[in-house]
């Protein structure tokens, strides 16, 4: 079945398919009738909101679940809670904290004969449908992507990591400015120029320690939050290490002239964004917010999709 754990189990064809998908209007009722599971370690009201409108909007039935309704490895291992909601969903949809048991569970419903693909609405390691929403938002407001500068700055996170693939598979030169102990390795960024290499594409990635730097002619600046959920603790220290990295009226200016914003939210004002771009006119936050639900109507069309 057609899992999707992160953006590069996508190839063009398939990533294009999602996109086309995703802004069918009005969208097939490719569920009607079926169940999806929503299987929730970690909450969210966007992911929440816009998967279950997103299901609806197909014709199925979302089935929200709390991580403590199963407990994954703990009541049940997560092959078996794959399996038992397997037995009445069309497809489990997860926001896990690790993501090794997202491949997990596919693995045991593909072995046990269950047609069901595995969807991640968020883990340790990637954010797949926050990124498809990214894009269908840059596409709408730029129009062609490739060879546009998409500039993240902020912590090399599970966000950027996907927003990168994105990226790359849209043929842009991608630049992440992050501080030191919070970049990319060495390895993931070469793994992560490989990919695009292999699209052919056109598309590069830099790392980089100055958001100046990374900002110059933008066509898009994104930020996340500095301390995110789970890392409560890190808070003073990361503060610290983040100085100089937030997203304000004189970073965007060095951005390109039509330049857009995007944050995939929640946003900490004063912190990775200043007030007054957020809610400037650069900002397509809400726009951003909005298309998760378009997004999710494209991923789970095309997972669901004869012949995907």
């Amino acid at each position: 079945m057609p899992d999707l754990f992160d953006i590069d189990d996508l190839d063009p064809a398939a990533w294009e398919r999602v996109l086309r998908l995703a802004l069918d209007d009005p969208p097939q009722k490719r569920l009607a009738g079926q169940g999806v599971a929503l299987l929730f370690e970690k909450p969210s009201a966007r992911t929440r909101n816009s998967t279950e409108m997103a299901v609806v909007d197909l014709g199925g039935h979302p089935v929200y679940i709390q991580g403590s309704e199963v407990g994954l490895d703990v009541r049940k291992t997560a092959e078996d809670v794959a399996r038992t909601l397997a037995c009445y969903h069309r497809v489990l949809c997860a926001r896990v904290f690790d993501h090794r048991l997202l491949p997990r569970m596919a693995a045991a419903l593909s072995r046990s004969g269950f047609e069901a693909p595995v969807v991640n609405l968020l883990s340790d390691t990637a954010h797949p449908c926050q990124a498809v929403a990214d894009v269908v938002t840059m596409r709408e407001a730029l129009g062609r992507l490739d060879g546009r500068v998409l500039t993240y700055v902020g912590d090399a996170n599970n966000m950027a990591r996907s927003l990168a693939k994105a990226g790359l598979l849209e043929g842009m030169e991608v630049r992440i400015a992050s501080p030191a102990g919070y970049a990319f390795p060495a390895e993931e960024l070469a793994a992560l120029q490989a990919f695009a290499d292999q699209l052919g594409r056109g598309g590069t990635v830099q790392l980089s320690d100055d958001p100046s730097q990374v900002a110059k002619d933008a066509a898009v600046l994104y930020t996340d939050v500095w301390t995110s959920m789970g890392q409560e603790a890190e808070r003073a220290r990361r503060l610290a290490a983040f100085e100089g990295f937030t997203v304000d009226d004189d970073l965007v200016d060095q951005a390109a002239d039509d330049a857009i914003v995007l944050h995939c939210l929640p946003a900490h004002r004063g912190e990775e964004i200043s007030d007054s771009v957020l809610e400037g006119p650069r900002s397509l936050v809400w726009r951003q917010a909005a298309h998760r639900r378009t997004a999710m109507r494209g991923i789970l069309a095309w997972a669901t999709e004869d012949g995907a």
